[in-house]
């Protein structure tokens, strides 16, 4: 294959100058459009041209394929590191092909669902005719024989194809010789010498400067303007390159952001997978919200998708990087909030857009001494998808290779019983089943079930011995995680269970427990604590492996602080905040039930819950992240979760609303709250007494438990 992967066909072959290009594909790129042009439009597309530079014989490649000529490609593969002009080359591609008249459909690999059914609907309705740009492929690299053997050729022949991610394309792919002949693979490096130095005239760096900035970015796009932003501005001769040029410019970046409030939009935007003008005004409030959203788009450094703004992958990583050496604390707490606004995106979604969040909450938790659980260098090559009725054989033969016979019985009892607790992944080019999870969900012990499941039967021994379910509450169990090639192993494949087990702890109203099961503890015992799932039965099986149950009761584990307590850590394993040693208040049960009492009538009154002894109570100071100035804040969390979390309970539905209206809903006395409620005084002082009884017994639990409460599952 040749240097541009397609036999026949090389970068130095009739190459056409520009008049000549633009006059067989039909459009006037460079004489359409000048700095006079009447539209603001017009103008930005002539600032555009005039700041682009070099990639002649890329643009040259793509310019006989837009024209349809007899021996050009069909689909062109550009691919090269992060930051060498990928997406600013395809930006080029779409105006010419706009200019030509050619509508043109734009995939973001960073933002699409990495799976088919994903990709298809980012492309559905396309015209015939349509240039589709697919830019940072190597978000969804596992996609990649699906596109090159099912979607590529399933598209009309008028359709045009740009690829450009960062790895190239496999030998799968090129070394086939239907593709010889349509694809063009196009490698992208540096900027010559004279292409760079041009960048940094048309950027206005000093010519006495120049040769300095060279030698400091050489001829790498992203570094050549970010060096020319900084080295522009009032630097003169006295410029000076230091040996890290990502951490030298963005430090310089950093330091002339306007305000407190625009650093802490960046660290947002570096930290979040996507940012969108929602979070913002999570983060830094509701009134800066969009104007932060409006700077952030108009930085160098910054695009955007269909689901919202983000910036470069090293920008990124090297802001988020530096916050956390510079500030941990400062870095939990944009943590923490970015984190809750994803979870009410989670709870309250479509199932659809739930599962985006999902996945940016697993985003943001690739940091810290839990990284490597959540960090997946490649997605695509598998899918989630629902049992089929033709997969019943795929689900024995997977569970006899990784387990053998006595689980597959206990398999086939439950694709009898309870076959929609069945997720089946699939391989993405074959769409055959090569793993598949059993998610339970069980509201009471059966005869029939205990008997044909013995790990059913010590989960719900368990649950009896410790905490048994109420009325309306369930229990989930995730019975099997089978992927054979990397049984309850590290993979993308349970990565992606771990998304769907993450997305029913968040959304399913009346979860009581949750249990996973794993033959290799050690393994995962460190995430199982992190999650606050502690080891709670083990069993022995014939197959030599002894199954470790670890369980979990959400109960006291109010979903609006789980996250809190599964902060991702400093840049070692060391903590980067104290959790031991905070003074704790010692309380007994009545001075506790009182404090809890007047915290509740105090909730408005930041000075009096600042105040409480409570602040400094063990189940305060045990959470992760603790800090004093955050007690108030924390203990009102853990109020508000209290009475939140008897809504719950048909039958104490009554007690919550009682308590809400009385204690936050700011009434000024107690009489008024009943008349809102419509009670009778007396019915309302009897719920309001009982409600305060349940919330205390919540709540001293907790202050008594031995360690940090369960957790959840990012």
């Amino acid at each position: 294959m040749t240097p541009v992967g397609r036999a026949g066909l090389s970068l130095e072959r009739g190459l056409l100058t520009g008049q000549q290009l633009c006059g067989r594909v039909g459009c006037s790129y460079i004489a359409a459009v000048s700095k006079d042009s009447g539209s603001l439009a017009d103008r930005l597309r002539w600032a555009r041209e005039r700041a682009f530079v070099g990639r002649s014989e890329e643009i040259a490649v793509f310019r006989r394929a837009l024209a349809g000529e007899a021996d050009a490609a069909a689909v062109i593969y550009v691919h090269g590191p992060g930051g060498v002009g990928k997406s600013t080359l395809l930006r080029r591609f779409a105006d010419e092909s706009r200019d030509a008249g050619r509508p043109v459909v734009e995939v973001n690999g960073r933002l699409v669902d990495p799976s088919p059914a994903g990709f298809e609907s980012e492309t559905a309705g396309s015209p015939v005719d349509a240039v589709l740009l697919i830019d940072a492929f190597e978000h969804c690299q596992g996609l990649e024989m699906w596109l090159y053997e099912r979607f590529l050729p399933s598209l009309p022949q008028q359709t045009l194809v740009v690829v450009a991610g960062r790895e190239g394309p496999s030998p799968s792919w090129t070394s086939q010789l239907a593709w010889s002949e349509l694809l063009a693979v196009v490698p992208l490096g540096d900027l010559d010498p004279s292409d760079a130095e041009r960048l940094l005239e048309l950027r206005a760096v000093a010519p006495a400067v120049r040769a300095q900035v060279l030698a400091f970015a050489g001829g790498h796009p992203l570094a050549l303007s970010l060096a020319a932003s900084v080295a522009a501005d009032g630097y003169g001769a006295r410029w000076a390159p230091t040996p890290d040029v990502l951490t030298f410019l963005l430090s310089q970046l950093v330091g002339e952001v306007p305000t407190q409030v625009h650093r802490l939009a960046l660290e947002v935007a570096a930290h979040a997978m996507t940012t969108t003008e929602g979070l913002l005004r999570a983060v830094v409030g509701e009134d800066r919200g969009a104007e932060m959203f409006t700077w952030l788009r108009r930085l160098p450094v910054a695009d955007w998708g269909r689901q919202g703004m983000f910036l470069h992958d090293l920008v990124s990583d090297a802001i988020d990087t530096d916050l956390r050496w510079r500030d941990p604390q400062g870095y939990e707490e944009m943590h923490r909030r970015v984190g809750h606004h994803l979870l009410e995106q989670a709870r309250t979604a479509s199932p659809a857009a739930a599962m985006v969040a999902i996945r940016e909450l697993s985003y943001i938790k690739r940091y810290g001494s839990m990284g490597s659980y959540f960090q997946m260098r490649r997605e695509g090559d598998f899918h989630e998808d629902t049992l089929r009725p033709g997969d019943h054989d795929a689900v024995r033969r997977l569970i006899v290779q990784a387990e053998g016979p006595e689980s597959a019985a206990i398999v086939d009892f439950w694709l009898e019983r309870q076959p929609e607790a069945f997720w089946i992944y699939r391989e993405t080019v074959t769409g055959e089943p090569v793993a598949f999870m059993t998610w339970l969900r069980l509201s009471e012990p059966r005869a029939d079930e205990t008997a044909a499941d013995p790990v059913l039967a010590q989960m719900w021994e368990h649950v009896g011995r410790t905490s048994p379910l109420r009325a309306g509450e369930h229990a989930m169990l995730a019975r099997f995680f089978i992927y054979p090639p990397a049984y309850y192993e590290i993979s993308p494949v349970l990565h992606l269970m771990q998304l769907r087990v993450c997305a029913d702890w968040i959304r399913s109203a009346g979860l009581a427990w949750s249990f996973i099961i794993s033959p290799y503890p050690r393994l995962w015992e460190q995430l199982m604590e992190h999650l606050g799932h502690e080891a709670a039965t083990a069993l022995d099986w014939p197959n030599g492996h002894t199954y470790t149950l670890f369980a979990c009761d959400w109960r006291t584990t109010p979903l609006s602080i789980w996250f809190d307590r599964t902060q991702p850590g400093g840049l070692t394993d060391e903590a980067s905040t104290p959790t031991t040693g905070a003074p704790t208040a010692t309380l007994t049960r009545a001075e506790f039930d009182a404090a809890v009492r007047d915290a509740l009538r105090d909730w408005h009154r930041e000075d009096a819950i600042a105040a409480s002894p409570l602040c400094r109570a063990r189940m305060v100071t045990i959470q992760p992240g603790y800090v004093a100035e955050h007690a108030a804040q924390m203990l009102r969390e853990l109020l508000t979760d209290a009475v939140d979390s008897l809504s719950v309970d048909p039958r104490e539905a009554k007690l919550h609303r009682v308590l809400a209206t009385t204690y936050f809903h700011r009434v000024p006395n107690q009489m008024i709250a009943a008349e809102r409620l419509s009670l009778p005084y007396s019915t309302y002082r009897r719920h309001r007494q009982r409600g305060l009884e349940r919330v205390c017994e919540l709540l001293w639990k907790r202050e008594t438990a031995e360690r940090s409460l369960p957790v959840s599952h990012l």
